[in-house]
């Protein structure tokens, strides 16, 4: 499974997603136990967006990072696009119900490696879980770097391989016994909850990563683990000016 590319990749993880979309925040918050929260208001956070920004929220699925954002800023114009759109009806329909949510979200379907938008029209592009999913990163960079204004920021959650140390073993007892036992329980959907641990540990590591984001042409790159080095988050600027 991990060791797929390009469209058929792509095929795969959208056929995964719509089987488990009803159960996926669930799962996040037991997995993670309840952290991810954490962790989404802090890449919204380091998203650093003015008053009255726009924000696309990329594999939003059920718009949990679009959610955050319009709690912490009610002024924004806030597009959550995603290309499997079970994911996208549930996070519709969770909206709808919430009394919360002030800000104006618009939910888009849309590929991560040909984003139907203008040049330079966002503040800041964020994504949670996406990027090791993705068929061609280097692309899905390009796009995001594309679709962001000078001064826009990428801000992005996923999961990384665990460090060389000595809680590696543990990590992977919970990444290979414990994820897909509670998604067999949970979800019906072992082997779903099987790719989780093959994409994570046939990830870049962070470092690497970060070279990507330059490659793309970011700047002030950075990146943070957290939950035992098994999770990380990622930041980079793109220019006022592009230099070279």
């Amino acid at each position: 499974m991990s060791n797929l590319r390009g469209d058929e990749r792509a095929r795969y993880v959208q056929q995964m997603f719509s089987r488990i979309a009803g159960r996926y925040d669930l799962m996040n918050r037991i997995m993670t136990a309840g952290q991810d929260l954490r962790w989404r208001k802090e890449v919204i956070r380091l998203a650093e967006l003015p008053r009255q920004g726009r924000l696309l929220d990329l594999g939003a699925g059920t718009g949990d990072l679009s959610r955050e954002a319009a709690q912490q800023r009610s002024s924004l114009h806030v597009v959550a696009a995603d290309f499997t759109l079970d994911m996208m009806r549930i996070g519709m329909s969770r909206l709808q119900s919430a009394t919360h949510a002030k800000a104006q979200i618009e939910w888009c379907g849309a590929d991560a490696n040909r984003l139907p938008f203008p040049d330079s029209v966002f503040d800041a592009v964020v994504s949670a879980f996406l990027l090791r999913n993705l068929g061609d990163l280097p692309r899905s960079l390009a796009e995001q770097y594309r679709v962001l204004k000078p001064g826009g920021r990428i801000v992005a959650l996923d999961t990384t391989p665990p460090p060389q140390n000595l809680l590696r073993p543990a990590i992977e007892f919970h990444l290979y016994t414990v994820i897909p036992a509670l998604g067999s329980l949970i979800a019906g959907q072992a082997e779903a909850y099987r790719y989780l641990p093959d994409s994570t540990v046939g990830f870049l590591e962070p470092e690497r990563l970060a070279v990507r984001l330059m490659e793309a042409g970011f700047q002030q790159v950075g990146f943070r683990r957290m939950m035992l080095g098994a999770v990380a988050i990622y930041w980079g600027l793109k220019p006022f000016t592009v230099t070279g």
